[in-house]
């Protein structure tokens, strides 16, 4: 705690006057305000601090989950995550408001001893006034002077008067409307002149607060002091039911089954050790689900709390769906692992059966040892041990790196060198391998490669493998070039597609974010049984295979919080010819439009065949996208021969944005006229978007390829709904990328591109003929309208396609190794009925 702590008396001030109250539940009974009373007095002493200091700040909800922990660490990390919940900047390394918030409150500890009246809560919610004048004059109470240049929550000017009647007791507010005579000890018939017998200084700042609140009226002055005091809007309470389901503690009366939990030191990773928990759960003891997709199943949820030196070091919480046709054991092995320094630790567990709706507690003491070598499993089930062994042997002491080094520069285009960094004595060759494809084999240091990466700016795979000097696989790295900022990306580092397994695996994934990003859950699939899912890391989950070296595959499944995903599949077991075998995965978004091109909603999956190259593929996936989250940018043109319409155009994108912007959605803004420029990233903060929009002014030529190019390289790293609208009014006249150029970056980008041209006239033919296919190719569409004011309609029309649409996914059946462009076809039954999507793809 970072701030000056006021004296008992003070805390139990606040604790009886104004905190209870403060956080009370609307309707609240005698009993509930005996009882949160109670708590927060048997709280311990830093604790009440806390709740005091934030008690402008802590919702009801929030107060509640924090007066239910029992142990300090719990404690601890809730203040954590209640600071985090509330970082302004999440991507940087400080806590922008945790910081001020507390230096505000020591402050106001400073000058007023506490917390609960008028002059600490309007210091803590806008800051040190520009000035602060004490009125001490014979014939007045004991009175203050704010004066706010700019108050925060006001964002103008104010002055306040906070006065102590009686000279005991709490400052209040002045209020114009009470007269001057709360003010004044004597009040006459002229309080005024009360007030002209104090020091001139005094007078003049009196003075100047009455000559503001005068020019606002007393309704104005209310208001405005409304809006000082106005508690911030707490975060979603999200966070708290996150924190509660990390929580190891069971209710009194919850019902309880038997299990067994042994902890395992199989490895090290790098300097830490791997720490392997394996809980084992008699069958007889659980309970089976016939309500799960893949049949009977046993289902289980794990939390754990790891705590050193008496606060919380490490959470984490598994999900287990076991497959009961899979278990050849009597017990149900539940594997969880964690990487800890070596040291002592306490280790709280909780085991939740989801089907039988019973838990098991354990506490455990960790003395966690130095591992420098693998070592065997020893669980006391012999069964279980043999099924770890294998898995195990997988476990990587990290010794052995190699991390290709990003380049730097926005895009990457021709010739490019690619600098690697090793760690570790065995690495003797670096093999680089771009697009599946072997550039070289290296075998000496610097591990580095030179690349030709053609003219454009394609989004390219690079891995480098580092071998031994036996030629065996000690580390790997991959890299997407040309990426973008966007980038989120799960790989699957194990299983390895050249390798056989026989009873298990170990499944470890590396999952990367865009910079201030995070992920939700990671799910690992065996074939399409999901097994198990985790909710932090290390990503890593000992599987157990069906059938003993029999073909099967693994996937991974990344979520981040805002519905966006990203996957990786591995075939195991597979034979030679299949080791190189890429599965391509095929989503399409798909709008049915009718006779009059009106979206066309309610279709089913059997109205819809997909056609890859003339042969017919299986959908394995369907769904309805009426509300699924939306990246769409703005590309505007803002050359000379736009300077009619720009003030319209911008009107009319804002109006759009204002519209159709969901809580999911995130929009960006793209300007261009001899060059492209990006105005606003993607966000979904309209302000922002409404400040790129202004202050535009139409000058210069026209790029509109090269604009093309730049806008749909800025979505890279995107998934899901993605859309670029474009408005323009002339054709490109200083691209350095040709149309052809801009049409295959189009098709491998898989954007829906939506072109208006802007009084595109006869002699503009071509210009309308080219944006036309550009749309075409990529399910998106053309709109030519005469004027600006028709470009609200358009608009209109736009986001209702990107409101109607349907998802596909498939698995082509084209296991060809090639770059060559591959056309789709989809077809829907019904009479006048077109589905609109992208032409095919790049695989």
């Amino acid at each position: 705690m970072t701030f000056r702590k006021p004296t008992l008396s003070a805390v139990a001030l606040v604790l009886s006057l104004g905190l209870v109250m403060s956080v009370m539940p609307a309707g609240a009974k005698d009993g509930e305000k005996k009882e949160i009373k109670e708590k927060l007095a048997a709280l311990p002493q830093e604790y009440q601090l806390w709740v005091e200091s934030v008690q402008i700040l802590i919702s009801k909800d929030e107060l509640k989950a924090f007066l239910e922990l029992e142990k300090d660490y719990q404690r601890d990390a809730f203040i954590e995550r209640f600071w985090r919940s509330r970082d302004p900047y999440p991507q940087t390394p400080r806590n922008e408001l945790q910081d001020r918030w507390m230096a505000r409150v020591e402050e106001a500890m400073t000058l007023f001893g506490n917390l609960a009246e008028d002059r600490p809560r309007i210091l803590l919610l806008n800051g040190i006034p520009t000035a602060r004048i004490l009125i001490n004059c014979t014939e007045l109470w004991p009175a203050e002077v704010w004066y706010y240049q700019r108050a925060e929550n006001l964002g103008s000017e104010m002055a306040l008067i906070f006065y102590q009647r009686g000279g005991l007791g709490a400052y209040r507010i002045f209020y114009p409307g009470a007269g001057l005579g709360d003010l004044v000890k004597f009040p006459g018939s002229d309080p005024w002149s009360s007030i002209q017998m104090c020091r001139q200084s005094h007078i003049d700042a009196l003075g100047g607060a009455f000559s503001l609140m005068n020019k606002v009226g007393a309704m104005g002055f209310m208001t405005m002091v409304a809006e000082l005091m106005d508690t911030p809007e707490s975060p979603s309470g999200e966070w708290v039911s996150s924190f509660n389901a990390y929580s190891t503690e069971m209710p009194d009366d919850a019902e309880t089954f038997p299990a067994v939990v042994e902890i395992e030191y199989p490895g090290r990773h790098q300097n830490r050790t791997v720490t392997q928990g394996v809980i084992s759960v008699d069958k007889s003891a659980a309970q089976v689900s016939e309500l799960s997709d893949i049949g009977a199943s046993y289902n289980f949820i794990a939390t754990g709390e790891i705590i050193r030196d008496d606060r919380l070091f490490d959470s984490f919480r598994y999900q287990y769906n076991l497959p009961a046709s899979q278990l050849k054991t009597e017990t149900i092995p539940l594997v969880f692992e964690r990487y800890l320094r070596p040291g002592e630790y306490e280790l709280a567990l909780r085991i939740d059966d989801l089907n039988a709706e019973k838990s098991h507690r354990v506490l455990l003491e960790l003395d966690v040892p130095r591992v420098e070598h693998l070592r065997p499993p020893e669980p006391s089930d012999p069964e279980t041990a043999r099924l770890l062994a294998e898995a195990n042997a997988a476990i990587s002491s990290g010794d052995n790196t190699i991390k290709i080094v990003q380049p730097g520069g926005r895009y990457q285009t021709g010739m490019l060198r690619i600098d690697t960094m090793t760690t570790g004595k065995d690495i003797h060759s670096v093999d680089f391998v771009l697009d599946g494809h072997e550039q070289l084999i290296k075998r000496v240091p610097p591990f580095t490669v030179e690349l030709d990466l053609g003219s454009l700016p394609r989004m390219r795979t690079l891995t480098a493998i580092a071998r031994d000097a036996q030629g065996i696989e000690v580390a790997r790295d991959q890299k997407e070039i040309n990426a973008g900022a966007h980038r989120f990306d799960a790989r699957l580092v194990e299983p390895r597609s050249n390798r056989q397994y026989q009873r298990s695996l170990r499944a470890e994934a590396q999952i990367e974010v865009p910079d201030g990003g995070a992920v939700e859950r990671v799910e690992f699939y065996l074939n399409e049984t999901l097994v198990s899912t985790l909710f932090q890391e290390p990503w890593t989950q000992p599987i157990f295979l069906d059938s003993d070296g029999e073909l099967a595959y693994v996937r991974v499944v990344a979520y981040r919080p805002d519905g966006n995903y990203a996957e990786d599949t591995v075939f195991v077991n597979a034979p030679d010819y299949m080791e190189n075998l890429e599965v391509q995965f095929v989503e399409l978004y798909i709008t049915v439009l009718d006779k009059a091109k009106h979206p066309v909603l309610g279709l089913e999956q059997e109205t819809f065949s997909v056609l890859e190259d003339e042969a017919a593929q299986e959908i394995r996936r369907f769904d309805r996208v009426t509300n699924l989250p939306i990246h769409a940018a703005i590309l505007l043109d803002i050359s000379a021969s736009m300077e009619g319409s720009l003030d319209m155009a911008q009107r009319a994108a804002l109006e759009f944005f204002q519209e159709n912007l969901t809580p999911k959605d995130r929009a960006a803004l793209m300007t261009f006229n001899d060059h492209p420029n990006l105005a606003v990233k993607f966000t979904n903060e309209l302000g922002d978007l409404a400040g790129g929009l202004a202050g535009l002014k139409a000058e210069r030529g026209t790029a509109l390829f090269d604009s093309v190019v730049f806008s749909l390289y800025y979505f890279n790293g995107i998934k899901g709904q993605r859309a670029l609208i474009i408005l323009s009014d002339g054709k490109d006249e200083h691209s350095r990328f040709t149309y052809e150029d801009t049409l295959e970056y189009a098709r491998r980008a898989g954007v829906a591109i939506y072109a208006i041209g802007l009084g595109l006239n006869k002699k503009s033919g071509d210009a309308k003929k080219k944006l036309t296919h550009l749309t075409e190719e990529t399910g998106g569409r053309s709109f030519f309208v005469e004027a600006a004011d028709q470009l609200p309609r358009i608009y209109s029309a736009i986001q209702e396609e990107l409101r109607s649409r349907y998802y596909i996914a498939y698995q082509s059946t084209n296991t060809a190794e090639d770059d060559e462009f591959r056309f789709i076809q989809v077809n829907v039954a019904g009479k006048d009925l077109k589905a609109k999507t992208l032409r095919g793809y790049y695989p």
